[in-house]
């Protein structure tokens, strides 16, 4: 078996003598050696930079959900107005990464259109790289998914909190309405027995006073119940928002698993060209063949009749 040599120092000596040759100054011959040992950082294409400053933004939010989760989800170490203002710098954030994914998918489609040629025949060479971005924007819709998880189970706590707090006023709403309808009867008759006692003007006064009462009182059951009812709805809604949301996702992610599935077709498609020009080929070979085969057939049988 044959052995290895290491030529980097030679290959270092060559190029020295190469640059003392070429008059290179000292600064110069100091530069080119030094860039074997260190190596110049490759530059960053647009669309990496843009990955990787989609990847510290979704770092950023994960960051924000652990520091504020405790006082989103206990509504006794903050006001309702700071965990909107949670929810809100959330969605923000949410809203921008989903953007900046949706500018790499963008960009990623722009340059697949342009790597086909003919006929829309694909570029070889640009496959791969093609393949790598796609794998890029499916690791961040991924890792925007689990963050987004996790702020929903944080908003699931808080409607139903909500849900939980709601439904005992109800309760006791009923409550309160059957004990004011009992103690407004013995209220009613002394009001009776008291009126009968006072002169005429002051019961008819207290008559329309009574009355007013019973309409403001009838008035606000009527709006507490609306505003009950509203509180419920927009919990509801906030609910059927979240699982909207996550729905969303869940078929981002089937559309990249559909896009997978695509690419792979498309190879064994070009898999099954590729068979099919070689079995074209070996038809055209055999068929040359057998042409030749008869034909020194005859040959030979008409020499054979003619030597007889």
């Amino acid at each position: 078996m044959s052995r290895f040599r290491d030529r980097t120092e030679d290959f270092k000596d060559a190029v020295r003598q190469s640059a003392i040759s070429s008059g290179f100054n000292e600064s110069k011959l100091a530069a080119i050696m030094a860039s074997f040992i260190i190596h110049r950082p490759r530059q960053r294409t647009p669309f990496l930079k843009s990955a990787l400053k989609t990847l510290e933004s979704i770092g950023a939010l994960d960051q924000f959900l652990l520091k504020h989760r405790k006082d989103y989800v206990d509504r006794h170490r903050t006001t309702e107005q700071e965990r909107d203002s949670i929810e809100h710098e959330v969605t923000a954030f949410v809203k921008a990464c989903k953007e900046q994914i949706d500018v790499l998918k963008n960009c990623i489609n722009d340059e697949e259109a342009s790597s086909k040629r003919w006929l829309g025949i694909r570029d070889s060479s640009n496959a791969d790289t093609i393949a790598h971005k796609h794998g890029v924007v499916l690791i961040l819709s991924e890792k925007l998914h689990s963050v987004t998880a996790q702020f929903d189970q944080m908003r699931a706590v808080r409607f139903q909190e909500a849900i939980n707090r709601a439904m005992p006023r109800r309760k006791l709403k009923k409550v309160v309405d059957s004990n004011s309808i009992d103690t407004s009867k013995p209220l009613n008759l002394e009001h009776r027995e008291t009126n009968e006692n006072q002169p005429e003007p002051l019961r008819v006064q207290q008559e329309l006073l009574d009355d007013e009462t019973r309409a403001l009182q009838v008035e606000l059951t009527s709006l507490l119940d609306a505003v009950q009812d509203t509180e419920t709805k927009m919990v509801e809604m906030s609910a059927l928002n979240h699982l909207m949301s996550t729905h969303v996702l869940q078929q981002a992610q089937q559309i990249e698993h559909l896009y997978d599935q695509a690419v792979e077709a498309t190879k064994n498609v070009e898999l099954g060209n590729k068979e099919l020009s070689q079995a074209i080929q070996r038809n055209r070979s055999s068929r040359t063949f057998l042409v030749l085969f008869f034909f020194v057939l005859t040959f030979s049988i008409l020499f054979l009749d003619w030597y007889n």
